[in-house]
């Protein structure tokens, strides 16, 4: 069974609380402990790498069975955009 649009999205879920925690929340002090900060980069660019892949998902053609996530309305895929600028605009200004 194919997976639903939904579904590719909440894949996403965990990269962008991720995010958003290294950015924002001390909490975040449990997934980077003892990291550097390029390391702490790296764990960010994985996760905005693994946001842009999932919202690029369209099927090649009438027999594929890939979810349409790049054509899916842009309101069920605003956290996940968001944290991929967010996560850029981290590495910038911690570079």
């Amino acid at each position: 069974m194919a997976q639903t649009v939904t579904e590719c999205l909440a894949a996403g879920t965990d990269s962008v609380t991720l995010i958003n925690s290294i950015n924002t929340d001390a909490s975040a002090e449990k997934s980077v402990a003892g990291m550097t900060q390029a390391e702490i980069n790296e764990v960010v660019q994985r996760n905005v790498d693994h946001l842009e892949l999932i919202l690029t998902y369209a099927p090649v053609d009438a027999e594929d069975d890939t979810p349409n996530v790049a054509g899916a309305a842009s309101s069920k895929k605003t956290t996940h955009v968001a944290a991929v600028a967010t996560g850029k605009t981290y590495i910038t200004d911690n570079s």
